[in-house]
């Protein structure tokens, strides 16, 4: 928690050799509206870099001194948006044209699911890329010995997660302020979601109430009325 007000357990901005800015994001819980919120932190990297490098380059800027910018998000726990191709982990993402248009657009993506990593039924290569996922997926000492194994180097960075756990305040770096106003946003949309569940759920449990004691008062009337018709009847026959 950031603030008390943010899910994000790591949020990093990185700027790549050449210019171009990366946010680097990892959530333990996944947020609502996921596409909207990746077009939102992208959004915002292209702003910083534009805002940054056309003070610098004043009268001399031109759009051609952006660069691109990367985002990558990684879930902890996998997305409802994720349901309909279970078998990746990895998604790489850039906006294209259905005509072929070939234009170099400025903003693309890359998500990944630790939960779908871990649970991968198949073998996984032995590279750079599987170790740092095996990293970020690890639960317990035995996967981090057992890692270690295999990639020799990750030992060191075991080492200093150990000790970051006991100054968090170092890992919290740039972290932008629209952003942080979204994860404000976000968990109140959650809050007012779960209220007006609640309501739902009472507001259905008072019609279910109310039209149970309807039945009973339909009942009663029934009844009322079959005593009266058997009253008449015992008249009827005693005459």
């Amino acid at each position: 928690m950031l603030s008390g007000e943010s899910f994000v357990v790591m949020d990093l901005l990185v700027q790549i050799n050449g210019g171009g800015l990366c946010a680097v994001e990892i959530q333990k819980q996944p947020y609502a509206f996921p596409g909207e919120r990746l077009s939102c932190y992208s959004a915002d990297l292209l702003m910083r870099q534009y805002t940054r490098v056309k003070g610098e380059r004043g009268k001399e800027f031109t759009y051609r001194d952006i660069k691109k910018v990367y985002v990558i998000v990684i879930y902890e726990k996998n997305s409802k948006a994720f349901s309909d191709c279970p078998e990746y982990y990895i998604h790489y993402g850039r906006t294209v044209f259905d005509t072929g248009l070939d234009m170099d657009l400025l903003q693309e993506y890359c998500l990944v699911s630790l939960d779908v990593f871990r649970n991968f039924p198949y073998h996984k290569p032995h590279n750079r890329q599987t170790a740092w996922l095996s990293l970020l997926a690890t639960e317990t000492l035995a996967d981090a010995d057992a890692w270690i194994q295999i990639y020799p180097w990750l030992e060191e960075i075991y080492q200093e997660i150990a000790m970051l756990r006991t100054k968090p305040g170092e890992v919290l770096g740039m972290y932008s302020e629209m952003i942080r106003t979204l994860d404000h946003n976000t968990l109140k949309f959650i809050v007012e979601e779960l209220q007006q569940k609640v309501e739902e759920e009472q507001a259905a449990k008072e019609a279910a109430q109310a039209t149970v004691k309807a039945q009973t008062e339909r009942e009663k009337a029934l009844l009322a009325k079959i005593a009266e018709l058997e009253k008449r009847l015992t008249e009827v026959e005693g005459k």
